[in-house]
């Protein structure tokens, strides 16, 4: 409902007006199925009676022929002052239209001309309505760029926790990066999502490097906060040496839960691997993760480290969760892939019944690429997923490490 103060210097055209604004107690319903409120007052005393209404007005439409000029601008700055983000409609007759640049300057937000055949009377429901979609959509407009701005800030936030720069030992090269889920539009721009994602490779020591990717369910600021935990608690106690990968976990899982950083209705998945760089093994263990994968660079062959089974319980949801330890060897000239959802659940917008891009296009995008460099593979498998999505973009943030094991150069100098 839309409720309008209306002020008139003529009482028999304010009730005209006033019956044309509200045709009777069956027939409120405007064109745009909205209905009227409005009252119409004639004398100062009552326009500011009502002005003081605590329900307000959504529009104000105020006369502006008065013989004293002076007189008619305090009444719209009395309107103004009142509520000041609720439109200003104003009325003048034709030879009286040289005063309008004054009320524009202040605040006018539209005006009428009062014709000697009152035809304009006609106007004034759809220029009260224009006045009050535009007032609602600057406002939505000004939300918009603060939700833009706030959301902006925790992707910014999310991704100062990225490694800047990552160095692995030889014969291994590695690639890693994280792209925040696809532009929505907001308030008619382009916004990037923040989300839940974080990669890590660093070394324990000299042979020995981690490679780990999580991601935290959802978006926003819940996601991130879960994510920033999750990484504060992986750097104070990342230089301790554990059994294994699986007690790492576990005690990352434990110490989630006791920090109760992890709502019901969310959870963090987490791969952490630890590879040696001198046997070639790589330990690693998943709480709820995607299983990593290798591909062989001569065959194009690609090979999951562990099957459905082994993907472990999300972290922060039971603080006795046990996690498996896996092991494999990286053969030479091999590829390792470990990375998030993100790149697996890619789908054309507004039709995931279509399937999503899936193991199958990961695997075809690795084995295409297995002549390309490390980093044109790492390109081509953003740019696959979301050729998938047809222009789309991935509904969710991803991130992807992948690693590169040279040939054994003495070896293959041995057996010439």
């Amino acid at each position: 409902m839309t409720r309008i103060l209306l002020f008139w210097d003529d009482a028999a055209e304010a009730d005209l007006i006033n019956m044309y604004l509200n045709p009777g107690e069956d027939e409120t319903t405007t064109e745009t199925g909205k209905k009227n409120e409005s009252l119409a007052v004639t004398s100062s005393e009552d326009f500011y009676a009502a002005l003081e209404d605590e329900s307000g007005w959504d529009v104000f439409l105020l006369n502006l022929s008065w013989d004293d000029p002076t007189v008619g601008m305090e009444y719209f700055k009395a309107a103004h002052r009142s509520q000041p983000d609720s439109p200003i409609v104003g009325a003048c007759r034709p030879d009286e239209v040289i005063q309008l640049a004054g009320y524009i300057t202040q605040g006018l937000r539209s005006y009428l001309i009062r014709d000697e055949a009152k035809d304009y009377i006609f106007l004034i429901q759809t220029t009260l309505e224009s006045a009050v979609e535009a007032v609602k959509s600057e406002r939505e407009r000004i939300i918009s760029e603060k939700l833009r701005e706030e959301i902006d800030s925790v992707r910014r936030l999310q991704e100062s926790i990225l490694p800047e720069k990552i160095i692995c030992p030889e014969p291994y090269t590695v690639s890693a990066r994280y792209e925040s889920s696809q532009i929505r539009v907001i308030g008619g721009q382009p916004v990037t999502l923040a989300g839940g994602d974080y990669y890590d490779v660093f070394a324990l020591d000299d042979r020995h490097v981690v490679i780990l990717v999580s991601d935290a369910s959802g978006h926003g600021m819940r996601a991130c906060m879960s994510i920033m935990t999750m990484h504060t608690l992986v750097s104070m106690i990342r230089n301790n040496r554990y059994e294994n990968t699986s007690t790492f976990v576990a005690e990352i899982n434990k110490r989630l839960c006791n920090q109760r950083v992890v709502t019901q209705e969310g959870f963090i998945t987490l791969l952490y691997g630890i590879l040696d760089t001198q046997t070639h093994e790589f330990q690693w263990t998943s709480a709820g993760h995607p299983i990593p994968m290798t591909v062989d660079l001569e065959s194009g062959e690609v090979t999951p480290l562990g099957g459905l089974e082994d993907g472990g319980l999300p972290l922060g949801i039971y603080e006795d969760a046990e996690y498996d330890l896996h092991t494999a060897i990286i053969p030479p000239n091999s590829r390792l892939l470990v990375y998030s959802d993100g790149l697996e659940e890619a789908f054309p917008d507004g039709n995931r019944d279509f399937g999503q891009y899936g193991i199958e296009g990961i695997e075809e995008s690795l084995t295409n690429s297995i002549q390309s460099t490390l980093e044109e593979a790492m390109q081509a498998l953003f740019n696959d997923s979301h050729e998938f999505t047809n222009g789309s973009g991935r509904h969710d943030d991803t991130s992807v490490v992948l690693l590169e094991r040279t040939a054994d150069v003495t070896a293959d100098v041995l057996s010439e």
